[in-house]
């Protein structure tokens, strides 16, 4: 039987789909602002709702990039792969 290929790092890097995330979070938290405050209404739930993926998105990117340090530098808990 033969060893399975190593999938491309372009197929298996998750800081491109998590950019796409946190930027597609950051355009909905702009349109609400823009409706609700534009308006003169009180802000929507979904305003907060998209600030809170910003917010959780950034918090994610800061973990991915402190376990990668981590990976390269040979830390023994970090984890590998990402």
């Amino acid at each position: 039987m033969r060893p399975v290929p190593e999938l491309p790092a372009r197929l298996t890097a998750l800081l491109p789909i998590v950019i796409a995330g946190t930027s597609a979070w950051f355009a909905g938290f702009v349109v609400f602002a823009i409706l609700d405050f534009g308006g003169g209404r009180t802000p929507s739930i979904w305003l907060w709702t998209c600030l809170a993926g910003v917010v959780i998105s950034l918090i994610g990117i800061g973990i991915m990039t402190w376990q990668r340090a981590a990976a390269r530098r040979g830390s023994r808990s970090a984890q590998t792969g990402i």
